[in-house]
């Protein structure tokens, strides 16, 4: 009876002195995260249309537009200035979660490269652009602004949701507190919306800079998070995808758009908050 007692006493005060620790299971749990990215986009061919032009220009380089190190990161105003990721989501197991995010990419068309053109032009003989009319089979054109200015940078805003696993690598092979720093692998795959801001100027027609729904996307990611006492987190993040928008618009007339699709990659690093309500 004394053994039993002892046992107990024992295994109460182990219980009280080990409770189970807060990242053993994130079951119900909540997080968000805001970092930055720098992006890389495959050639894309990129058809133009309106009522006096249907041109296709053909693998059409592009490059992001980084910030670098900067306050507008910080700066509630300007903060779709730098290429940046927010993503806010819930976990619905241990291992699972589901989140929504902003990918705020940023595709600068290169300009005076020199691409093949199919198509025609015929602008009214008025027309700034009018110097270009012509038929075009496969003819080299360079990408002047006089011809064409073409831009997502306010931005290329892909909006998605996601489903991501996540692996506690740490207990595993560091023998260590995870309540202090937690190591993790996550994985996700996503899908979602264009809603980039165009910068377009065709043929020298009246510059055209407007929010719309273009098209679709999706992802794949994989990412090492390391968690801080806890709430706290940093993610690094290789993320790529395929992005279709066949409804750009590019002038302020209704019947004038683009589409395009490409690929891209995304280095991702985002600082961020894990926790309970």
């Amino acid at each position: 009876m004394l053994f039993v007692f002892f046992s107990l006493h024992t295994f109460a005060q182990d219980a009280a002195i080990s409770p189970e620790k807060y990242t053993a299971h994130n079951k119900g749990k909540f997080f968000f995260y805001w970092g930055g990215n720098r992006a890389h986009f495959s050639k894309s061919d990129i058809t133009f249309r309106g009522d006096n032009y249907n041109f296709t220009i053909k693998d059409v380089e592009a490059h992001d537009k980084p910030k670098g190190y900067h306050i507008d990161y910080l700066n509630p105003a300007r903060m779709t200035i730098p290429q940046t990721n927010f993503r806010m989501g819930y976990y619905i197991n241990d291992h699972y979660n589901i989140s929504i995010g902003v990918d705020h990419m940023k595709y600068v068309m290169n300009q005076y490269q020199t691409v093949n053109m199919d198509g025609q032009i015929n602008l009214p003989a008025d027309a700034e652009g009018a110097a270009f009319n012509g038929n075009y089979n496969n003819s080299p054109m360079v990408m002047t602004p006089e011809f064409l200015a073409f831009e997502h940078t306010d931005g290329l805003n892909y909006v998605n949701i996601e489903i991501a696993r996540v692996d506690d690598i740490s207990t595993k092979l560091f023998n260590w507190d995870s309540d202090k720093i937690q190591i993790n692998l996550t994985e996700a795959v996503g899908a979602g919306l264009l809603y980039p801001k165009t910068n377009a100027q065709v043929l020298g027609m009246e510059r055209h800079d407007d929010f719309h729904v273009s098209g679709y996307g999706l992802s794949a990611k994989g990412g090492l998070n390391i968690t801080f006492l806890k709430y706290f987190f940093v993610q690094g993040e290789l993320k790529g995808g395929y992005i279709n928008m066949q409804d750009i618009q590019t002038t302020h007339e209704g019947s004038d758009s683009a589409f395009q699709d490409f690929f891209f990659v995304q280095t991702n690093l985002v600082f961020g908050g894990i926790f309970r309500i």
